[in-house]
């Protein structure tokens, strides 16, 4: 059974702290051409950045952390770049492991993991393995994903489990299936680097999720960026298909 409650059945709660919190990580390659450096040297300080933002979360309590790292449409970059961004997926993972366990820190990683090379699928199996059993902050890595990709493999391990629902089926069932299966929908999004679309994440975990676009490049993100994030989510009404009169009538839902 699916973990979370579905903001499309039920009406989640609204923490002052999101619970879940996704984020694409946007910008490296500008905030590379800006300093005249290499767009891989954006990469590398982008690495920075999920260091900070994990050290944020854990301090503010936020229990979930997911980000986009690499889309199944990024394959269409230069092959010197896909090829570097693989090679640094694998050496964050080596190096950031053992502290990610050690601070009680849960690695999934979401997404097609066929098209990655054996090393660094063996790589992914022992880190989530070392961290399976943390219950602080649950960091999700989606690498290799898309959000169609993740509704259309669901489907075909509905159908593969219960071959007698006949195409006829309901969310509830779908759910377990889904990547994020574990996780409750999220609560704010943040895209960083200026560019206001979701482009293929988390399609269907993003149905009652407060967006939140800002024009700081990933690599520029920081503790006081992501302050800013959360004021403005916050300050939103979330009224889930509700109106103002009946959060104003019934707060204890808001």
């Amino acid at each position: 059974m699916a973990l979370f409650r579905s903001s499309t059945r039920t009406i989640p709660t609204s923490p002052d702290v999101p619970r879940h919190i996704a984020i694409i990580m946007d910008g490296n390659g500008r905030w590379a051409k800006q300093r005249l450096l290499p767009r891989i040297a954006g990469h590398q300080r982008g690495v920075e950045t999920v260091r900070e933002m994990v050290k944020a979360c854990l301090n503010l309590g936020v229990e979930y952390l997911t980000l986009f790292a690499f889309s199944s449409e990024n394959w269409r970059r230069p092959q010197e770049e896909v090829s570097f961004l693989m090679q640094l997926f694998l050496k964050m993972l080596e190096r950031e492991v053992g502290k990610l366990h050690e601070n009680n820190v849960r690695l999934k990683i979401i997404g097609d993991l066929s098209r990655f090379d054996e090393q660094l699928r063996q790589y992914i199996t022992y880190a989530e393995q070392l961290t399976l059993a943390n219950d602080g902050l649950t960091l999700t890595i989606a690498a290799n994903y898309g959000g169609r990709w993740d509704i259309i493999h669901a489907v075909e391990g509905l159908w593969k489990s219960h071959p007698e629902i006949q195409g006829s089926f309901r969310e509830e069932d779908l759910e377990p299936y889904l990547s994020m299966h574990y996780a409750p929908e999220p609560d704010l999004f943040i895209r960083t680097g200026g560019e206001q679309r979701i482009s293929n994440f988390l399609l269907w975990q993003l149905a009652y999720t407060e967006l939140y676009f800002t024009d700081t490049l990933w690599p520029a993100f920081d503790r006081v960026a992501l302050d800013a994030a959360i004021t403005s989510y916050q300050n939103r009404e979330r009224r889930f298909g509700r109106t103002s009169e009946q959060l104003t009538e019934d707060p204890s839902n808001a």
